[in-house]
């Protein structure tokens, strides 16, 4: 199976040396999405915002793929502070259909550009 780079202007461009996603047969493997503005490049302010740009920038990015956010077949999640899980929780199931997909959720100490929260995919091709 070859591999496709997926590129969308309509989410922020990669940060270093990696794509926005990698589709392999009828799989996609996104890379981890701040809630950067896929415009200015600059970071929503507070949890809620980051990651609603987050779900933003990921479900772009599966469009670019031909899939979507009810495709996905698993999320990895990372907060600095595990205190805001029940409010991403809220705000996936915003975004994202039963039935809802296996997800890890990480407590990590710092991520990129100073964001408080990232997702990652793996998703279906329909």
């Amino acid at each position: 199976m070859t591999k496709q780079i997926i590129h969308t202007s309509n989410a922020p461009a990669a940060i270093g040396p990696y794509s926005q996603a990698v589709k392999v047969g009828n799989m996609v493997f996104t890379s981890g999405q701040l809630g950067l503005d896929p415009v200015t490049g600059e970071l929503a302010s507070g949890i809620e915002a980051q990651a609603h740009q987050a779900f933003k920038n990921l479900d772009a990015i599966l469009k670019e793929a031909g899939s979507s956010l009810a495709d996905v077949v698993k999320f990895t999640l990372f907060l600095t502070d595990l205190a805001d899980f029940s409010a991403v929780n809220a705000i996936m199931a915003q975004y994202v259909p039963e039935p809802f997909p296996a997800r890890s959720t990480v407590g990590v100490a710092s991520l990129p550009k100073g964001g408080i929260f990232e997702i990652e995919a793996v998703a279906q091709v329909q």
